[in-house]
């Protein structure tokens, strides 16, 4: 079959779920109006007692018949939102959402349950819950007891039970409704490893089932390459990645990667932020090409800076391998490239081109600095650098590369003397 068919193919393919231009508020209450008459006042004032807070912002996509499609973003991006309003728990407060089929919804595992009915009376009490009659749970109900692992246990109450079998109970009731539209959040790190194995294994046949659709909710990569056809990134309220689950997880990492070292920068509260000074107010690296490489064509970034000053100047630049800890290329003391000494004084860039192509993959970020000489032959005087927040970051993501190493084996080549 030709890769037009193909597409054909797929387009052919039922949408189960729409969601176009999709928006969600929230008001946050800002001022206590502990009566009538407080609220009054707080009014004459103009108090409006509440901010809105913005958790999602014209979100669009569809989900064909057969997709496990992937959302990922770090907490508060806003998915557990997206997720609540698929399930019409909420009302979007803009756009639409079209569900075609049988929605089946666990948000978080195990609510609904009542400790004081036993686990036979709970798979009913969560199966009416979800919308299924008393006929269509008894068609279901030994499928999901098998799954759990638990008909020893299923006509006792279920605060007898202990956290584990409290999670595996809610997980078969997942997985086992018969719906056509199963919708996950956070739940695939259940249970002990058999049954985390067994989770591996039924997930890996509803792959294959093109009647069944999965939407996961999750912050495991590993499992949205494993699983997923399609994928989605949200940040701040709004997909910033959509189309292939690889892209998406590739893109995600990185995104992590750069919001933990932002977390780690020093901010002391002055005018500048750290490694910039009245001196240097301006130095950042930015990434021109795209931020998840391909390690084939070159990566190019740029160096932006002001600087003003008549002394002699030069851009170092240091690569750091993340993943490894360790410095791929650093040319921060170096003088006597001539090639980085800045030429422009005031607010300038620096454009550059960087091979990729005998590094392995791995997440990486691109630190400068900028060093003035005073007098010729001199140590040069590192007056600014980015911090964390001012680095360039870039994965390289290829199929032909390893992961072990920094570098690729076509980069070192070892010939045999003897």
């Amino acid at each position: 079959m030709s890769e037009e068919q193909e597409n054909l193919q797929v387009d052919n393919r039922k949408t189960v779920l729409k969601v176009e231009h999709v928006a969600k508020s929230f008001r946050l209450p800002t001022e206590q109006a502990s009566g009538l008459k407080q609220a009054i006042i707080n009014w004459t004032k103009g108090i409006s007692g509440f901010k809105m807070q913005h958790v999602l912002r014209d979100i669009n996509f569809e989900v064909k018949e057969g997709d496990f499609f992937g959302i990922v973003g770090r907490n508060g991006s806003g998915k557990s939102t997206l997720l609540k309003l698929i399930s019409g728990i909420y009302m979007p407060d803009k756009g639409s959402v079209t569900v075609n089929g049988k929605l089946v919804s666990f948000i978080e595992l195990g609510v609904g349950f009542n400790p004081e009915l036993t686990g036979r009376e709970n798979v009913y009490l969560n199966g009416a819950l979800l919308g299924f009659s008393h006929e269509e749970i008894d068609a279901m109900y030994n499928d999901i007891v098998e799954f759990s692992e638990l008909s020893e246990f299923m006509d006792q109450k279920l605060k007898n039970y202990s956290s584990g079998m409290q999670v595996r109970l809610a997980f078969a009731v997942a997985i086992k409704a018969r719906g056509d539209i199963l919708v996950l959040d956070e739940v695939l790190a259940v249970g002990d490893e058999a049954f985390q194995r067994k989770c591996d294994n039924y997930f890996s046949q509803i792959k294959k089932d093109p009647t069944k659709t999965v939407i996961l909710v999750t912050h495991s990569m590993d499992a949205v390459k494993k699983y997923c056809n399609k994928a989605i990134l949200i940040k701040n309220g709004e997909i910033i990645v959509s189309g292939n689950q690889d892209d998406v997880a590739d893109r995600y990492t990185l995104e992590n990667f750069q919001k933990k070292d932002s977390s780690d920068s020093n901010d002391d509260g002055s005018e500048y932020p750290t490694g910039l000074s009245k001196r240097v107010p301006t130095l950042k690296v930015n990434i021109l090409s795209s931020s998840v490489a391909d390690g084939v064509n070159p990566l190019k970034f740029e160096i932006e800076y002001d600087y003003s000053e008549e002394r002699e100047a030069y851009i170092g630049i240091a690569l750091l391998d993340s993943r490894r800890s360790g410095h791929a290329y650093d040319a921060g003391s170096q003088t006597d490239n001539r090639g980085m000494i800045i030429k422009q004084r005031g607010h300038h860039t620096m454009q550059f081109e960087m091979p990729l192509g005998i590094f392995n993959n791995g997440e990486f970020k691109i630190y400068a600095t900028l060093r003035a000489v005073e007098n010729p032959g001199e140590d040069p005087e590192m007056i600014a650098f980015t911090n964390n927040d001012n680095c360039g970051y870039f994965a390289i993501r290829n199929e032909r590369n390893g992961e072990a190493g920094m570098l690729s084996s076509r980069a070192i080549q070892i010939n045999r003397l003897d």
